[in-house]
């Protein structure tokens, strides 16, 4: 069910409906093709309403190109077969010439009589793309199209893709779970969750200025310091964190992610600063490289919290281990715990 949602998607632009299984990504999908019809509002391309109260066109007199997960190809038809399935009323001739065309696009030229079931998953679905691209939509509406390719192939699959997407310059509309693909490949991310949009915005935007704590943790991990307003500020073993426009007595929640906690070792307290603000002891509880960066979570002594800090590299201190933590304060978020916020501005220090 989705209820409430509006949104544009320019010519060239593409932007990414993200949201966790369930939200309605995928039905608001189905209502833009055509493939659902709403209760109420409307949809339009290029100007034209395709559905509302009084009409509602079929997916094939929309002009949008439709791209699913499981490539919905013809078992039982070539290459060239499903990619001209949908181009009528042309001749054979130029049929043949744009099928060779775009599947040149998709670097599978010579390919025209090969089967689905001969194709590896990568290219099948770049005949998928070939297929949705040949009738040249207004608009692309992808649903988790990369979602049945191995780790090993879809980061370059999606990039051919996006690269052929931007060079068509039609609309797109792709829906995603996961926020990775939607910050490398977006121009605009809309973050759905139980089936509204919450936040619309460029990825560096609803990435560093997230509309609530689910925002912010849907993106990376997140740690959580608990406080309350008093003359519009919060006192935290971090220092003291401004609070405009809460009231005093008000619990509040700072996010800070762990890449922006900085780690010191142990000795006197480091001298606070205006980025980092007051330090805080902890000891090791766990640590472990992760790829590029090493995880350390430490239980804190101010209140026996657990928080994980990152250091690039390997840095893999003993359990045990005292430390010192301090905020990248311009990297920190503050919402009140009872009522989502719906405004966040990175602390941006006393």
């Amino acid at each position: 069910m989705v209820d409430g949602v509006s949104l544009e998607v320019s010519p060239g632009e593409l932007v990414c409906l993200l949201g966790p299984s369930g939200c309605g990504k995928s039905t608001t999908l189905r209502i833009a093709a055509g493939v659902e019809r709403q209760d109420a509002g409307s949809v339009s391309v290029d100007g034209r309403v395709v559905s509302d109260e009084a009409v509602h066109l079929p997916p094939e007199e929309r002009s949008v190109g439709l791209m699913f997960q499981d490539f919905a190809l013809f078992p039982h038809l070539t290459v060239a077969e499903n990619i001209a399935f949908g181009l009528r009323g042309m001749r054979r001739p130029e049929r043949r010439a744009l099928v060779g065309d775009y599947l040149g696009k998709v670097g599978l030229a010579g390919y025209e009589q090969k089967y689905p079931h001969q194709l590896s998953g990568g290219e099948q679905q770049r005949v998928a793309l070939a297929r949705a691209l040949a009738p040249h939509p207004h608009v692309m509406l992808m649903d988790e199209p990369f979602s049945g390719l191995d780790m090993r192939l879809r980061d370059e699959v999606r990039d051919e893709t996006l690269a052929i997407l931007k060079a068509e310059g039609a609309g797109v509309l792709l829906v995603t779970h996961e926020p990775e693909e939607a910050m490398k490949m977006a121009d605009r991310i809309a973050l759905m969750r139980a089936g509204r949009i919450v936040q619309v915005g460029a990825p560096y935007h609803i990435y560093n200025y997230p509309v609530d704590r689910a925002a912010a943790a849907f993106f990376s991990d997140i740690n959580v310091i608990h406080g309350e307003v008093q003359s519009r500020q919060v006192d935290t073993p971090f220092g003291l964190f401004l609070a405009p426009g809460l009231v005093d007595g008000a619990d509040v929640e700072i996010i800070i992610r762990p890449q922006h906690l900085k780690i010191d070792p142990d000795g006197p307290a480091p001298e606070p600063s205006a980025a980092n603000g007051v330090s805080a002891r902890g000891r090791v509880e766990r640590s472990r490289f992760v790829g590029n960066e090493s995880l350390i979570e430490l239980r804190m002594d101010h209140d026996g919290s657990l928080l994980r800090a990152t250091r690039p590299g390997v840095y893999l201190p003993d359990p045990e281990t005292p430390l010192w933590l301090s905020m990248r304060r311009d990297h920190c978020f503050m919402f009140p715990c009872a009522v989502q916020s719906r405004v966040a501005s990175p602390y941006a220090g006393e």
